[in-house]
């Protein structure tokens, strides 16, 4: 059985080399042909004085194993050794329910793809719809918009192949592990990602990097025998006696028994549609607050003390957390990286981040988001939260006088509750507008950051808001609906045939976490039906 070695600190010179010699004197065992696999690599900076990277990592092949993992266990030291086996990734043999259609999958976003793919590789040659243009027609789309051109509806950086995370840095991180999680990073690796996703701690390959990932995966789903349709919205879903019977499109009427519902949370005309259609929806918890911006330059400073490693290790990020009635934490941080527009309706307007696979960009920047309550949304109906959403997204627009511009403000002044004089500088590549952002989000946001931002400041000493400038508002760091679904066969309770997948349904928080919501959902349609 393999061992894995974990809580393993090596030095920064040169960790990867240093590794197995560290391996090896951690289960005194020869380390000239040591087989071994990187787990996990991880950056520790509490210590300034003693920064230093953590490995985890599973060894194999090593005579009698139970004997070294009991003596380095006896030693004591930092590493934790033990026997660990992981199981491996199974797709399930076909189900024998005969299906008339190819199953069809609605988005082409990481959930989708991810459906799509599986469902290709075991034979089931899916059909992808995508509402947005290829990949290479969108990233000419969004470089045009930023420079001051019109919005596309169909075409920006929410909507068209690949879907939001095409343009959402690429952080492929995830709080849980295992073979469907593997899987997913192995799949990415492969596809013009980078090996290092699989172990690195908070891997990332960027927003350059993503289309052509984007774009492999989609060749892939094509080689097995999947189509993909872009420019093609759903328009309406038939559904007689409960069950799918096909889809209304703008290319025209598709019979489909099965359809992957894998819109994400900006698709609003989906979740209005499936109201009318008596599909079942409910309200959830969202992610709202306010994006900051630090220099690049601060940021490394408080995470790599005064050694200037950022040229040896690259931009640092950081993490935060504040508690109190409405925690306030750091989402989807860029270091190196730009403010963005994530709009995905003309006449509204919010913020994300992004940044490139070098991660060079002068600025660093945060969401500082809380979780709004359904409390919060004002009535009981399903879609409340996409109305609160739209409200100040509406406002910001209005603001910024039907131009897209982005409201900024001084963090100090934020706190302050006065008005910043002079519009400041930032990232964001399109015009920015002096504002005062507690206008643009709800008053609990507003009361949360104000007594969160203090207490951020004071763990940075002092350097958290002295440069810091807030945009905002950022109102789409999750789904405020979710598509109900039956926990075991994953699909809709309302519809046979209809199974919701990834952020958009409510499922997922991330592309690795809806990419594996995608595959567990081929997973479980695969069980069931026969190929076609």
């Amino acid at each position: 059985m393999p061992i894995r070695v974990t809580n393993l600190g090596v030095g920064l010179e040169h960790p990867d080399s240093d590794l197995p010699r560290e391996l090896a004197r951690v289960l005194d065992v020869p380390g000239d042909r040591l087989r071994y696999r990187v787990l996990r690599k991880s950056l520790d900076t509490r210590d300034k004085d003693n920064i230093h990277f953590v490995f985890s990592a599973e060894v194999r092949d090593v005579p009698d194993e139970n004997r070294v993992v009991a003596q380095a266990r006896s030693r004591r030291g930092r590493a934790r050794v033990d026997l660990h086996e992981e199981p491996p990734f199974e797709m399930p043999p076909p189900g024998h329910e005969p299906l008339r259609h190819r199953p069809v999958v609605i988005g082409s976003g990481p959930g989708g793809l991810a459906a799509a793919y599986f469902l290709a590789e075991a034979g089931y040659h899916p059909l992808l719809l995508e509402r947005g243009p290829p990949v290479s027609r969108r990233i000419q789309d969004v470089k045009s918009f930023d420079a001051g051109g019109q919005f596309d509806p169909r075409s920006n950086y929410l909507f068209g192949e690949g879907g939001a995370g095409t343009f959402s840095d690429g952080k492929l991180t995830s709080r849980s592990g295992g073979p469907d999680i593997l899987r997913i990073l192995e799949l990415l690796a492969d596809a013009k990602g980078k090996p290092s996703i699989l172990y690195e701690h908070r891997p990332h390959l960027g927003s350059n990097r993503l289309p052509a990932v984007v774009k492999a995966l989609r060749q892939r789903i094509e080689k097995f025998g999947g189509e993909v349709r872009f420019n093609c919205s759903v328009e309406d879903f038939d559904i007689r006696d409960g069950r799918l019977h096909g889809l209304t499109t703008s290319s025209g009427h598709i019979p489909a028994e099965v359809a992957v519902l894998a819109v994400g949370h900006s698709a609003r005309d989906i979740y209005a549609m499936l109201v009318c259609r008596g599909v079942p929806l409910e309200q959830k918890p969202f992610q709202m607050g306010l994006r900051i911006e630090h220099p690049q330059a601060v940021v490394n400073r408080v995470q790599y003390g005064p050694r200037h490693l950022e040229d040896q290790l690259g931009n640092a990020d950081y993490s935060l957390v504040v508690n109190g009635p409405h925690d306030v934490f750091s989402f989807c941080m860029c270091a190196g990286g730009y403010i963005i527009p994530s709009v995905s309706d003309p006449g509204y307007f919010c913020t994300n981040g992004m940044s490139m696979s070098r991660r060079d960009s002068y600025y660093a920047n945060s969401g500082l988001m809380i979780t709004v309550p359904v409390e919060a949304f004002g009535a009981a109906d399903a879609l409340a939260g996409v109305r609160l959403q739209e409200r100040y997204e509406r406002r910001a627009f209005e603001l910024g006088r039907g131009e897209y511009r982005c409201p900024v403000q001084l963090a100090v002044d934020f706190l302050a509750d006065r008005p910043t004089k002079t519009t400041p500088a930032c990232s964001y590549r399109r015009a920015t507008m002096a504002a005062r952002l507690n206008e643009l989000i709800p008053e609990i946001i507003t009361d949360a950051l104000r007594q969160a931002l203090p207490a951020m400041d004071r763990r940075w000493h002092g350097k958290f808001l002295k440069d810091a400038v807030l945009a905002g508002p950022e109102s789409r760091g999750s789904s405020p609906v979710r598509i109900i679904r039956d926990a075991q066969n994953r699909e809709s309770p309302g519809v046979v045939g209809l199974y919701p997948v990834g952020e958009g349904a409510g499922y997922a928080g991330g592309i690795v976490s809806a990419a594996v919501d995608g595959l567990r959902t081929a997973k479980a349609i695969v069980a069931r039906f026969a190929r076609v």
